[in-house]
């Protein structure tokens, strides 16, 4: 019974997930509704549209940067890569993203999708590792700044909580980092790592020729390895990928400010008010084991942003932030995965 409860588990992976995301888009929709509902709508209805196109625009260009900086990973082992593949590719993995627990769904997807382009499956990983490196050293950047910004002005000093899971998140983030910049650079500790799992392979004896697979796996490494050189030649071009990166997240995080003037309000949060609480929020989301990390992040949302906004408005925005953020990237990448088919 217990292994037909696992094959039914990994055959509807997916499924289960979207059924997940669906049941907590709902309890969060209740949650936020129950109380000032009439307010809620109202708001919405009455939003000033220039704003909340300007939101959407704001989130199309982060997909744009991020784009810019996948297609310039790509183009130095592809010359003729387009951006518009790139862009294509960076639509889909919101999708994957978004559907999947810590948004672990993307990168595979992404290295499926460079290997089909005809880039070898090795260099193909190594892209999408830099890309997430540069990504991961933009957020931390930006919750180094954040953190900063609240130890100077003291603008959270009311949710001891929350900061502790910022703390914990940076942390987290900064992990990450470190491991992904060992992995990309520590050929001694990867083949560590390889020579071990071959010989734990070998004694359940689900490799036969260790030698043999050892040898395959060295060369695989210096492959791998000599990959991470090239995208690093150019050390001027790494560190421009990371303030694309910076600018895409500033981007994001300034989209409750939008929506904020949205609401006919100007005043009660500034754009640098709203690219640092934007920072907290997201550097709590960064480890809510969800989909979308729903729940987490809307909890965070209310909770921080709380200190300048109330009551119908502040969940209004946060709707609203939802939406645009996460949901519209879904629905975009669902419909982008798909064109493809229908051609």
């Amino acid at each position: 019974m217990i292994n037909n409860m696992k094959k039914f588990i990994k055959k509807h992976k997916s499924t289960i997930n979207i059924v997940v995301l669906i049941l907590i888009t709902a309890l969060v929709l209740y949650l936020a509704l129950k109380d000032e509902f009439n307010e809620i709508v109202n708001n919405i209805l009455n939003i000033n549209v220039f704003y909340l196109l300007l939101a959407f625009l704001l989130i199309i260009f982060y997909w744009l940067l991020r784009s810019l900086v996948l297609h310039k990973f790509t183009k130095k082992f592809k010359s003729n890569n387009k951006f518009a593949s790139s862009f294509q590719l960076m639509l889909r993995t919101q999708f994957f993203n978004a559907v999947t627990p810590f948004a672990t769904g993307g990168q595979p997807y992404q290295i499926y999708y460079l290997t089909r382009q005809g880039i070898d499956t090795l260099i193909s990983t190594n892209i999408i590792i830099q890309n997430f490196i540069v990504y991961q050293i933009a957020l931390v950047f930006l919750g180094i700044i954040a953190v900063i910004y609240n130890f100077t002005f003291h603008i959270f000093d009311k949710i001891n909580l929350l900061q502790h899971l910022v703390l914990i998140g940076f942390i987290a983030n900064t992990v990450v980092i470190v491991v992904m910049f060992l992995v990309s650079f520590s050929k001694k500790l990867n083949k560590k790592l390889i020579s071990i799992g071959i010989t734990i392979l070998t004694k359940l004896h689900l490799v036969k020729d260790k030698e043999k697979k050892l040898k395959e796996w060295d060369e695989h490494i210096n492959d791998f390895h000599n990959g991470a050189k090239v995208l690093l030649e150019n050390k001027w071009e790494f560190f421009k990928t990371i303030i694309y990166n910076v600018i895409a997240l500033c981007c994001l995080y300034s989209i409750p400010f939008v929506l904020l003037c949205s609401m006919g309000d100007f005043k009660s949060y500034d754009m640098i008010t709203s690219i640092v609480t934007s920072a907290y929020v997201m550097l709590i989301g960064s480890f809510v084991p969800i989909p979308g990390a729903s729940g987490g992040l809307e909890y965070g949302f209310l909770e921080f942003y709380g200190n300048f906004i109330t009551g119908g408005t502040l969940k209004a925005i946060m709707l609203l932030w939802r939406f645009v953020t996460y949901y519209f990237g879904l629905i975009v990448g669902a419909v982008a995965l798909n064109i493809k088919r229908v051609k």
